[in-house]
């Protein structure tokens, strides 16, 4: 799955990584078994976040009973049905969110849009600081297809993100869309036989090791800073502000 320079990278890696947790989330149409080449991908990623020792839980959406909406549990509005809050578990104890999607139609899939509106579910929760559930998470984006778009859906996907309170690092999304128009996709068999199409793509793996990397030293920052400081984007502080009392001394 890695190629010498992934492996060199990890095998010189001098951080500890081993008390971050990672969740993948992959938005592809199909549901297990089928294959995913969104999951072809993703195992990059996943890879090289757990030869950092990274835990790592993956979920594939579509194989879930979500149900549409923007509140954490549809069934407390008139569905019969929603795996959601199961989900959330995962999200919640994540300090990396990783999102890979296909492209269709040049968007990204409908099962990656349903995810973004249950994120944004959360965004009036909030942590023991008064801050949105999200802060002290970073969040990135995979993207596979042949379609033209990594970046427009790359561009959607992260703004959904940090606009939740996901911090983003540089370089978060990557991915690999190949010739425009039918034809193979990211790991599919070469036809001559030499390979797997995609896998050899210097400039997919520099750009996914790029991301994955970032992710974990911001993750990294982020755990030993005890999150993002919450001066001056407490929820709980503002509201103290709004009614002109004193402010909490733990906010400072």
């Amino acid at each position: 799955m890695l190629d010498e320079t992934q492996q060199k990278l990890c095998d010189e890696n001098t951080t500890d990584f081993s008390d971050l947790r990672a969740l993948t989330i992959n938005c592809t149409l199909k549901k297990s078994p089928d294959g995913s080449h969104t999951d072809k991908l993703l195992g990059v990623c996943e890879t090289i976040l757990v030869r950092n020792g990274v835990s790592l839980e993956q979920v594939r959406l579509v194989d879930h009973d979500i149900a549409p909406g923007v509140y954490p549990d549809m069934t407390e509005h008139g569905h019969d049905a929603d795996d959601w809050p199961q989900v959330w578990e995962k999200v919640e104890a994540a300090d990396i969110l990783i999102v890979g999607t296909p492209i269709w139609l040049g968007e990204k899939s409908s099962v990656c849009q349903r995810l973004i509106e249950r994120l944004y579910a959360h965004s009036g929760q909030r942590n023991e600081r008064g801050q949105y559930i999200f802060y002290g998470k970073v969040g990135g984006c995979i993207v596979t297809g042949n379609e033209d778009g990594i970046k427009h859906v790359g561009m959607g996907v992260l703004y959904s993100l940090q606009h939740v309170g996901y911090t983003i690092p540089p370089q978060a999304d990557a991915g690999w869309i190949g010739e425009a128009g039918p034809g193979p996709s990211y790991g599919d068999a070469k036809e001559d036989g030499s390979g797997y199409v995609g896998f050899d793509n210097d400039f997919t793996r520099r750009n996914t090791t790029f991301m994955t990397w970032n992710l974990m030293h911001m993750a990294r920052m982020l755990k030993d800073a005890g999150g993002i400081p919450c001066h001056g984007n407490s929820v709980d502080l503002w509201n103290e502000g709004r009614r002109f009392d004193a402010p909490n001394p733990e906010y400072r």
